[in-house]
This record gives C-alpha cells, structure tokens and sequence, in this order.
C-alpha cells in the first residue's frame, strides 16, 4: 500500500537511527523524494551514501524514490534554507518533514559544562525551529498549499533523567513547538505533530546500553519486554505524514512500548 505516493519528505539526522529507519520507511510506502539530511563529517558521509544506494536500489524498492544529500550543522539556520533551497531545486515542493536531527551526551548537572548545554540546546531545540520554520514558509507559499510537520519529541519530555537535565528540556520544546505550530499554521493546510519516541536502540544511547543489567531492567520496564528499533518509530511517522492523519494535527503520540504507562 502506497500511503505517500507522491510526497516529497525532507528527513534531518538521518543517515542513522530513527532518522535512517524513517528513509526507509518512506521508501516502502512510496514516497517519490527524499531529501535526506546529514551531519557531513566522515562518519556521516559513508553512511548516508549507504543509505542513499540502498533506497535507489530497484531490486529492493522497485518504485524506488529519487534521494537527494544535504550535510550541514543543523543547529546553523544556514543548514535549513539550504535544505529547502536543495529540496525545491529538485523537486518543486515539500509534503512533509521530519525534524529528528539530536544529540544526548550525558553529563551529570551539577557539573555539567555550560558548553554541553549550549550545544544540545543549539541542536535539538534551535534545529528543530530552523527547519520547521524554513520547511513551512515553502508550505505556505506551495502550490497546492500545506503539509505535515512531524517533531522527533521523546519520553523525556514527560518524565526526568538524572545524566538528561539538558536533554529533557530540549524534548519538551520540541513537543511544545509542534503544538504551538498546529495553531499558527493550520490555516495554511499545514500539520504539526510529535512523536514521543521510548528507549530505541539507536547510536544515541549505544554507550549506555552496554550495560547488561541496565539494558534488562529497562526491557522490563516496558509492557512489551523489549527495547524499541528505529522502525518501531518509522511507522507512526509515515501514519502522520499520509492522508490517513488528515485530521491530526497539534497530536502528540507517545511510541514506548508501554514504559511510561509501566509503573507496578
């Protein structure tokens, strides 16, 4: 089933993760372009050529959509205007973006470098205004007029974490910036919704999650005994981005695998 043919999507952060499995999502259910956004270090450079070849490949997806590379720092505006300059170059509109680009260094907050929460703020919160904003000027402006926004929010921004007092807030901007954003844009046909993503198993929290016990105890926690993947993620984006969540907007849905709800 085709639930975004025809949508170009621009995705940030995502030659990895939640981002890399949202690229692919998309390609699975039809999107004709991607305008895949990455860091653009060395690290960066290899995986999204990775992911660009495999998504373009016909022998995986047969409708294949054409992806078009963008690097840049996202917590620089400059990295959004040309995200859209390149998408609209390409592909003459923009249907749906995903703002997912962040980072999570942990730090304990009483001494926490006042650097550390410079650079998470600039990334995750500034990131996700900069290309919301930049993505629904284009909306606005497009013909036909609107779109979908979709905010890579977290669990954190409900709840607390000891080594996260400067991720946490970065999270529930996000979360608030996606509500703020459905009232002033629904006029313009544009949706905003977050996801509220769990424990996923991504680079992200790889360190952390090297911890056996740690590991364990947070698969008990959730009602389903398992940590989440990027696809996990993946799906209830494309859901949000497709026609089925017409009506959707200023939403915030939590995809955990019952860890917040999980409290006996």
């Amino acid at each position: 089933m085709s639930l975004v043919s025809n949508k170009i999507v621009v995705i940030t952060g995502s030659s990895r993760g939640i981002g890399r499995g949202c690229a692919l999502e998309f390609a699975k259910h039809g999107a004709s372009g991607l305008v895949l956004h990455y860091f653009g270090d060395a690290e960066t450079e290899q995986e999204i050529t990775s992911l660009k070849a495999e998504i373009e490949n016909p022998a995986i997806y047969p409708q294949s959509p054409k992806v078009v590379v963008v690097a840049g720092d996202i917590a620089d505006s400059a990295t959004s205007t040309k995200i859209v300059e390149i998408g609209v170059k390409t592909f003459g509109r923009i249907d749906v973006v995903v703002s997912n680009a962040g980072i999570c260094p942990f730090a304990e907050f009483l001494t926490m470098p006042h650097a550390i929460w410079e650079r998470t703020r600039q990334v995750n919160l500034d990131g996700s205004f900069f290309v919301v904003q930049a993505v629904a000027n284009q909306m606005k402006n497009q013909t036909p007029q609107g779109g979908s926004i979709i905010g890579i929010s977290s669990i954190s921004a409900l709840v607390g974490g000891e080594l996260q007092c400067h991720y946490t807030p970065t999270k529930a901007g996000i979360l608030s910036l996606m509500q703020s954003c459905a009232v002033a844009l629904g006029k313009y046909n544009i949706r905003a919704n977050a996801i509220l993503p769990g424990t996923i198993a991504t680079d992200i929290n790889k360190e952390d999650l090297a911890d056996v016990v740690k590991r364990e105890n947070m698969e008990k926690r959730t009602c389903l005994g398992r940590l989440g993947v990027p696809s996990d993620i993946a799906g209830p984006v494309v859901f949000l981005a497709s026609d089925l969540a017409k009506y959707v907007t200023g939403a915030s849905l939590l995809v955990d695998g019952g860890l917040f709800v999980n409290l006996q």
